[in-house]
Protein backbone atom coordinates (compact mmCIF):
# COMPACT_ATOMS: atom_id res chain seq x y z
CA UNK A 1 0.00 0.00 0.00
CA UNK A 2 1.36 3.36 -0.98
CA UNK A 3 -0.41 6.34 0.54
CA UNK A 4 -0.11 9.22 -1.89
CA UNK A 5 -0.72 12.80 -0.73
CA UNK A 6 -4.36 13.78 -0.30
CA UNK A 7 -6.10 16.39 1.83
CA UNK A 8 -6.83 15.91 5.52
CA UNK A 9 -10.39 14.85 6.20
CA UNK A 10 -12.69 13.29 8.75
CA UNK A 11 -15.26 10.54 8.25
CA UNK A 12 -18.60 10.21 10.02
CA UNK A 13 -19.17 6.50 9.38
CA UNK A 14 -22.88 6.71 10.26
CA UNK A 15 -23.35 8.94 7.19
CA UNK A 16 -21.70 6.49 4.78
CA UNK A 17 -24.15 4.32 2.83
CA UNK A 18 -24.24 0.71 3.96
CA UNK A 19 -23.97 -1.95 1.22
CA UNK A 20 -24.88 -5.63 1.57
CA UNK A 21 -22.49 -8.45 0.68
CA UNK A 22 -23.87 -11.95 1.23
CA UNK A 23 -21.48 -14.62 2.41
CA UNK A 24 -21.74 -18.36 1.95
CA UNK A 25 -23.78 -17.96 5.13
CA UNK A 26 -24.73 -14.72 6.85
CA UNK A 27 -24.28 -11.18 5.61
CA UNK A 28 -21.55 -8.55 5.56
CA UNK A 29 -22.48 -4.86 5.67
CA UNK A 30 -19.84 -2.46 4.38
CA UNK A 31 -19.47 1.30 4.71
CA UNK A 32 -16.70 2.18 2.24
CA UNK A 33 -14.61 5.26 1.49
CA UNK A 34 -11.82 5.68 -1.06
CA UNK A 35 -8.91 8.07 -0.63
CA UNK A 36 -6.27 9.20 -3.12
CA UNK A 37 -6.04 8.61 -6.83
CA UNK A 38 -5.73 5.42 -8.89
CA UNK A 39 -3.64 3.33 -9.09
CA UNK A 40 -2.66 3.91 -5.44
CA UNK A 41 -6.14 4.51 -4.07
CA UNK A 42 -6.75 3.39 -0.48
CA UNK A 43 -10.03 1.67 0.43
CA UNK A 44 -11.14 2.14 4.03
CA UNK A 45 -14.15 0.22 5.35
CA UNK A 46 -16.25 -0.23 8.43
CA UNK A 47 -17.55 -3.80 8.10
CA UNK A 48 -20.14 -5.65 10.17
CA UNK A 49 -20.55 -9.42 9.91
CA UNK A 50 -23.77 -11.00 11.16
CA UNK A 51 -23.60 -13.98 13.52
CA UNK A 52 -22.96 -17.13 11.49
CA UNK A 53 -21.18 -15.30 8.67
CA UNK A 54 -18.82 -17.31 6.43
CA UNK A 55 -17.11 -15.59 3.50
CA UNK A 56 -18.00 -17.04 0.10
CA UNK A 57 -14.41 -16.77 -1.17
CA UNK A 58 -10.74 -17.06 -0.30
CA UNK A 59 -9.37 -13.52 -0.23
CA UNK A 60 -5.91 -12.75 -1.58
CA UNK A 61 -6.07 -8.98 -1.02
CA UNK A 62 -3.78 -7.47 1.59
CA UNK A 63 -5.45 -5.79 4.56
CA UNK A 64 -4.84 -4.12 7.86
CA UNK A 65 -7.84 -5.20 9.90
CA UNK A 66 -8.80 -4.07 13.41
CA UNK A 67 -11.57 -5.83 15.35
CA UNK A 68 -13.77 -3.27 17.12
CA UNK A 69 -16.46 -5.62 18.47
CA UNK A 70 -17.23 -9.32 18.55
CA UNK A 71 -14.94 -12.09 17.40
CA UNK A 72 -13.57 -12.98 13.95
CA UNK A 73 -12.00 -16.27 12.92
CA UNK A 74 -9.60 -16.23 9.99
CA UNK A 75 -8.62 -19.47 8.29
CA UNK A 76 -5.49 -19.48 6.15
CA UNK A 77 -5.27 -21.73 3.11
CA UNK A 78 -2.55 -23.79 4.84
CA UNK A 79 -4.99 -24.68 7.65
CA UNK A 80 -3.85 -22.26 10.35
CA UNK A 81 -6.64 -20.47 12.23
CA UNK A 82 -6.49 -17.14 14.04
CA UNK A 83 -9.13 -15.61 16.28
CA UNK A 84 -9.40 -11.85 16.66
CA UNK A 85 -11.26 -10.38 19.60
CA UNK A 86 -12.11 -6.73 20.16
CA UNK A 87 -8.91 -4.71 20.33
CA UNK A 88 -6.86 -7.09 18.16
CA UNK A 89 -5.68 -6.69 14.56
CA UNK A 90 -4.09 -8.62 11.74
CA UNK A 91 -1.98 -7.55 8.80
CA UNK A 92 -1.38 -9.45 5.57
CA UNK A 93 0.08 -8.40 2.21
CA UNK A 94 -1.42 -8.73 -1.26
CA UNK A 95 -1.17 -12.32 -2.57
CA UNK A 96 0.75 -13.39 0.55
CA UNK A 97 -1.60 -15.88 2.23
CA UNK A 98 -5.15 -16.57 1.04
CA UNK A 99 -7.58 -16.22 3.93
CA UNK A 100 -11.27 -16.77 4.67
CA UNK A 101 -13.26 -15.03 7.40
CA UNK A 102 -16.06 -16.32 9.58
CA UNK A 103 -17.77 -15.48 12.85
CA UNK A 104 -20.22 -17.31 15.06
CA UNK A 105 -21.00 -14.26 17.23
CA UNK A 106 -20.80 -11.42 14.71
CA UNK A 107 -18.04 -8.85 14.41
CA UNK A 108 -17.46 -5.18 13.63
CA UNK A 109 -14.19 -4.39 11.85
CA UNK A 110 -12.19 -1.42 10.57
CA UNK A 111 -10.29 -2.42 7.43
CA UNK A 112 -7.70 -0.59 5.32
CA UNK A 113 -6.61 -2.03 1.97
Amino acid sequence: MKIEAFAFGTTNWSEIEKTEHPGETGMAYWRTCFFGQEPNQIRVRMVEYTPGYLADHWCQKGHILFCLEGELETLLEDGRKFVLKAGMSYQVGDNAEPHQSSTTTGAKLFIVD
